[in-house]
């Protein structure tokens, strides 16, 4: 069976950045507001007040201290808590394009790539700006690259799900060069009015570049030993918005935002997490003493602790399952790739490693990999 390698990496990283700080201010004083508002309403028991949110509640919960956003204007304003931005015409690259060309063009120059090299373009997210055309194919003109390209969304898994369909695609012969984007526009579909989800998401883009190892000449690459993918139907975690909404009598104006049951997502899914890097571990024959690094889905500080401890059988040091979620928050199925970008250097020729994501579905992606040597062979 072809050997398959990840030969590069990106990261675009908006300017913009909320702190906790910024956003509990902001949230607290529309509390203060909504309470006043409607204090006779809350005072006859019709509504239930507010409470505030606070730094130390959203860290202690999370992790996250701050999180990067495409927009911030609006979003810190109390009366009307979203980001507000130009709507593109079809004449221009919608964000979601223009993130990932950023992405992408780190990634290609890492992997000593261009684009008459790539063949296909997979663009995976748990968003996207519209059903079609596919934002793949635009980045794919953006690009100048030939061949083929397609969108698709495994919510928090799409990054692990997406390199999995671009090793098949190479193995299958339908590709030899796959460019993988991760185009993480997530600040849209945060209810900031919610105590309870107002400080989970940023924005970021991912990218990598996947290729049979006999093609890869990056300094630093790693062979894909083994992958396995796991769905299980929940409705713990979800975004409902669609192209029927304009055709209900009753909208719900709380439909287009995520929202989760924090505490049965906890409980349900990081037993089937651990069991799927476990048995993939296992028909690898690598052993948790082998492993040097977690790049675990970035979602939860207290999550990828318990995932990493199962996984270890004890603590982990802060290297061996490095966190980004304290400066970019959840982004989604970017979150495994960023801490893989930013933490794979240090490693050894023959390291092994896993790279992991998990949500929405619930869905989990596992990718087991193996340091290559510096010169790719």
């Amino acid at each position: 069976m072809k050997k398959v390698v990840i030969s590069g990496s990106g990261v675009f990283t908006p300017a913009d950045s909320i702190s906790n700080e910024e956003l509990v201010a902001s949230f607290n004083q529309y509390v203060d507001n909504f309470n006043q508002q409607y204090a006779a309403e809350i005072e006859r028991g019709e509504l239930e007040a507010l409470g505030h949110s606070s730094c130390e509640f959203i860290e202690k919960a999370s992790g996250i201290k701050s999180r990067h956003v495409l927009y911030k204007e609006g979003i810190l304003d109390p009366a009307v808590m979203h980001p507000v931005f130009p709507r593109r015409g079809e004449d221009q690259v919608p964000e979601m394009v223009e993130m990932a060309l950023n992405a992408a063009k780190e990634a290609m120059a890492e992997a000593g790539k261009t684009a008459s090299d790539i063949d296909l373009i997979i663009c995976a997210a748990s968003n996207m700006q519209r059903p079609y055309p596919a934002l793949s194919v635009e980045l794919q003109q953006q690009l100048g690259a030939a061949g083929y390209a397609f969108d698709m969304n495994v919510a928090c898994s799409s990054a692990t799900f997406a390199i999995s369909n671009a090793v098949n695609a190479i193995r299958g012969g339908t590709a030899k060069v796959v460019l993988v984007v991760n185009p993480e526009f997530a600040s849209p579909q945060v209810n900031y009015r919610s105590r309870d989800s107002h400080f989970i998401f940023g924005d970021v883009c991912t990218a990598t570049i996947i290729e049979a190892e006999d093609t890869c000449r990056s300094p630093l690459a790693f062979r894909i030993l083994g992958m396995r993918l796991k769905t299980e139907f929940s409705n713990n975690i979800r975004c409902d918005i669609g192209y029927t909404e304009h055709c209900f009598a009753t909208p719900e104006p709380e439909i287009a935002f995520f929202r989760q049951q924090g505490r049965k997502v906890f409980k349900e899914l990081l037993p089937l997490v651990a069991d799927v890097i476990a048995t993939e571990m296992a028909a690898q024959q690598v052993t948790p003493a082998q492993l040097k690094r977690l790049w675990l889905h970035q979602a939860n500080i207290n999550m990828n602790i318990f995932a990493a401890k199962k996984i270890l059988g004890r603590d982990p040091l802060p290297e061996e399952a490095p966190l980004v979620l304290d400066r970019y928050a959840n982004t989604a199925s970017a979150g495994s790739i960023i801490a893989f970008h930013q933490h794979k250097a240090g490693l050894q020729t023959g390291d092994k490693a896993i790279l992991c994501s998990f949500g929405a579905g619930y869905s989990i992606g596992c990718l087991v990999l193996e340091q290559l040597p510096a010169s790719g062979a």
